[in-house]
């Protein structure tokens, strides 16, 4: 059974740090495209950082420099740190994978995790 589970959200001011986590189950992750999608309130679900199997990174120009997608494939678990957070990072968060993931495209992708809520306050 594919499962993904999210953790590690929360409330936090503008500027500081938090770091995200996606446990999955069923698959390897190594083998698949895994990323990280946020929706806000009202807006469309969007990608924002996702890891290819060869390790290959990409990022939303939004949180280019900030953000940081990364793998333990010993622990078959996704992260990602979010640095300098913003006041409009402010979204669910959620962990997915398939080949949707490498090219952003919601519609694509089937696997989701439960998501994870972030808030950033000014």
């Amino acid at each position: 059974q594919v499962q993904l589970v999210e953790s590690g959200g929360g409330s936090v001011q503008a500027g500081g740090s938090l770091s995200l986590s996606c446990a999955a189950s069923g698959y390897t992750i190594s083998r698949k495209c895994m990323g990280w999608f946020r929706q806000a309130p009202g807006k469309q679900r969007e990608g924002v950082a996702g890891i290819g199997p060869d390790g290959g990174t990409a990022y939303a120009d939004t949180v280019k420099g900030r953000f940081t997608i990364s793998r333990d494939n010993t622990k078959n678990t996704l992260y990602l740190q979010m640095n300098n957070l913003k006041v409009e990072d402010t979204a669910m968060y959620y962990c997915a994978a398939g080949a949707g993931v490498c090219v952003f495209h919601a519609p694509m992708i089937t696997d989701w995790g439960q998501g994870t809520q972030v808030t950033v306050s000014s």
